[in-house]
């Protein structure tokens, strides 16, 4: 069996995210969706919120796979908590050549520290390229319509944040 380690913030769930992650299941037996947690940065979503919206995404868009992937959240080094999650590949999603560079130094670092877990790059689909996390707080905090870039779940707890209708 082999287990992947998708590791981010998730803060919100997008729709680039869910690209990789249904990729990822054709290469992993079962994915940890991991929510790094940060002490000193405060997130939109709390980490029960998150991991909410990550599952309600997944049941909506890949409901026969529910089993196969799970949510935990983690205040350490990604190699430490892939391990012991029993994870041997690391999942990294890449949107364009930026994404690359940054995440090559990150696997080569990692795989120094754990050369037992496997870095995977995962390309975003077209569609899924220009969006960021970040992005679609930004845009939903100030009234645009972010309904194209996130889940439906998603996109009714940021209309829920912000106090709006759809």
């Amino acid at each position: 069996m082999t287990v992947a380690f998708y590791p981010g913030s998730f803060d919100p769930m997008t729709n680039g995210h869910l690209d990789v992650l249904v990729q990822s299941l054709n290469i992993a037996s079962s994915v940890i969706v991991a929510v790094g947690i940060h002490p000193g940065k405060t997130p939109l979503f709390s980490f029960e919120e998150r991991a909410g919206l990550i599952k309600d995404s997944l049941a909506q868009a890949l409901p026969d796979a529910a089993g196969r992937i799970s949510v935990v959240s983690f205040d350490n080094l990604v190699v430490d908590a892939a391990r012991k999650h029993g994870a041997s590949i690391l999942l990294r999603g890449l949107r364009d050549g930026t994404d690359l560079d940054y995440e090559m130094q990150m696997a080569g670092m990692n795989r120094q520290m754990a050369p037992d877990i496997q870095t995977v790059f995962i390309p975003a689909g077209s569609a899924s390229r220009p969006i960021t996390a970040t992005l679609v707080r930004q845009i939903a905090a100030m009234g645009g319509d972010v309904s194209a870039f996130v889940p439906a779940a998603v996109l009714d707890a940021l209309n829920g944040k912000f106090k709006r209708q759809n």
